[in-house]
């Protein structure tokens, strides 16, 4: 019986980058056909980068992507390849193309157009609506294109026109949940179809989303051959073996730690080095405090682009402690990054000597504290624009929930890397970083040790406005991924005074979230494209 030979190519191709696609192809094209592959796969929209947004709406965006097909085809030498490609003939359809013998043998249209969550597929593409099945190295083959999977009929229609195996390419982005969703369905659809499937994932940061990877094998009988590390660019063979309808893996790399915390932190690094080199920054900077969220901010920058192209910045006032002025500096010696220490306490001093006249007969406010929090925002733009190097803001998901952060203060900045990352998440992760680090600890012990505190003012924690971090996520997590209601987060047990607290909170911040930076989406549910609440609302 027929085998296939495989080569799935679980790499980047960014958005946007048509040219600099087409060449990647080229070369893994020459990689497949020397390991002796029948076919190369990649994946969805892989010359336009996915999501092209409306670059799709640029006829000559179009035109480039489909020059670049048509001289691929022309050197598919002895080879097979699946492309990914905008597809317009009158509509523009979410395509693949069949590359083989010099030419385009056929095109399959995604059928299954998401419009949920990130996805926004239906303001650009049309559905497609015939079945593509093709045959190679005597294999019949169905191809389906990401959410083509996640729906029962189109695999059951590539199935009854005689498919064996059905290979799918995506750009499906990771969050804390995906992979095992994933399998999931791509086991349903074996036992549904008695097909196997090979699915190809997508990898690399786009601005608020991380795609993964995390290709997989799955046999007709619906058993998991190979499962891909997550964030890893790697070119994976498989062989198909038609008559047992199963498919194996040759050589793939293996995950060195596939816990949940280890692939979020390889999710926030890949995040961070994929925004600062696709956007042609030298390097990044960033205010570190002594507390936990700029703390565990610095070890992701460090480990994404390496010490020499990140700065840390302490920027003192009367209320800071030794501890973090300590915590600080041993942290940025520790990980070899600039490091400069810039008094703000005479700059916020002159800001309130210039604003007394204004704001005779009011007393102390927390305008006092934030007004500190923005000069530290205005001393380190300054450093971004004199020095080149892109700002992070370090706020986490719990902070920016209920709008425990500063406008123009704490939440300067162009990229977020925790915005989607809750406080607890936040202890979890440093734990984890520390663990890896050889007894050579990246985050100081004290850093996490210690009651968080903005200190703005005397003895501050932030428990004096919020409750307790393990209370406050597991609310958040029910209100914002859960959608669920007031009544029902009161039912599970949750205080009611503290819930109406909360979610009222939520609600009324909307404002902010709207000016804030974009970071990594790494939940099910975060806030941005995916949550889109009006900011002027009566509902409470």
């Amino acid at each position: 019986m027929a085998k296939l030979r495989l080569a799935l190519a679980q790499h980047d191709f960014p958005v946007g980058a048509v040219a600099r696609n087409a060449a990647k192809v080229r070369e893994l094209m020459g990689e497949a056909r020397n390991g002796g592959a029948d076919l190369l796969v990649c994946p969805e929209l892989t010359l336009s980068g996915y999501p092209p947004e409306d670059l799709l709406l640029r006829p000559s965006f179009l035109a480039a992507c489909q020059q670049e097909l048509d001289a691929l085809a022309e050197a598919t030498d002895g080879l097979a390849a699946l492309v990914g490609f905008p597809h317009s003939e009158g509509e523009v359809y979410n395509a693949a193309a069949l590359l083989h013998d010099g030419r385009i043998a056929q095109i399959a249209h995604k059928q299954a157009l998401p419009n949920y969550g990130v996805f926004d597929d239906k303001r650009y593409f049309r559905p497609g609506h015939a079945s593509a099945v093709t045959t190679l190295a005597g294999v019949r083959i169905g191809l389906l294109i990401c959410e083509d999977v996640w729906r029962p009929e189109p695999a059951a229609a590539v199935a009854r026109a005689g498919a064996e195996l059905i290979v799918v390419i995506n750009a499906s982005p990771w969050d804390d949940a995906k992979q095992a969703e994933r399998e999931a369905v791509l086991v349903e659809r074996a036992k549904e179809t008695g097909c196997a499937v090979a699915y190809l994932n997508l990898v690399g940061g786009q601005d608020e989303v991380v795609y993964d990877g995390g290709s997989l094998l799955v046999n007709g009988d619906g058993s998991v051959a190979a499962r891909a590390p997550a964030f890893v660019d790697t070119l994976l063979r498989a062989e198909f073996d038609a008559q047992t309808r199963t498919l194996q893996a040759a050589d793939w790399p293996v995950a060195a730690d596939a816990s949940p915390e280890a692939t979020l932190y390889a999710a926030l690094v890949r995040g961070i080095r994929d925004y600062i080199d696709k956007n042609g920054f030298p390097g990044v900077l960033l205010g570190l405090s002594g507390g936990i969220d700029s703390a565990l901010t610095l070890a992701l920058a460090v480990d994404a682009l390496g010490a020499d192209r990140v700065t840390a910045v302490m920027m003192p006032t009367r209320y800071t402690s030794q501890l973090s002025l300590d915590g600080a500096r041993a942290q940025a010696e520790r990980l070899g990054v600039d490091y400069y220490v810039i008094d703000i306490e005479p700059m916020t001093d002159a800001f309130l000597a210039a604003l007394v006249p204004a704001f005779a007969g009011k007393g102390a406010d927390t305008t006092e504290e934030n007004l500190q929090s923005r000069t530290r925002g205005v001393t380190l733009m300054a450093l971004s624009n004199k020095h080149g190097k892109l700002l992070l803001a370090t706020g986490n998901k719990s902070e920016m929930a209920v709008g425990y952060c500063t406008l123009y203060g704490d939440m300067c900045g162009a990229y977020a890397p925790l915005k989607d990352v809750y406080k607890t998440a936040v202890y979890r992760l440093s734990r984890w970083r520390n663990a890896q680090a050889g007894g050579e600890e990246a985050i100081p012990a004290a850093v996490i040790d210690r009651p968080p505190s903005a200190e703005l003012r005397d003895n501050q924690t932030d428990q004096d406005s919020l409750p307790p971090y393990e209370v406050l996520d597991a609310i958040l997590e029910r209100f914002v991924e859960g959608e669920q209601s007031q009544a029902e987060i009161i039912a599970a047990g949750f205080a009611a005074d503290t819930v109406h607290r909360v979610v009222r909170l939520v609600l009324v911040n909307e404002f902010k979230r709207r000016q804030s930076a974009p970071g990594p989406r790494v939940t099910t549910r975060a806030f941005g494209r995916e949550r889109r609440y009006p900011i002027t609302s009566g509902w409470r």
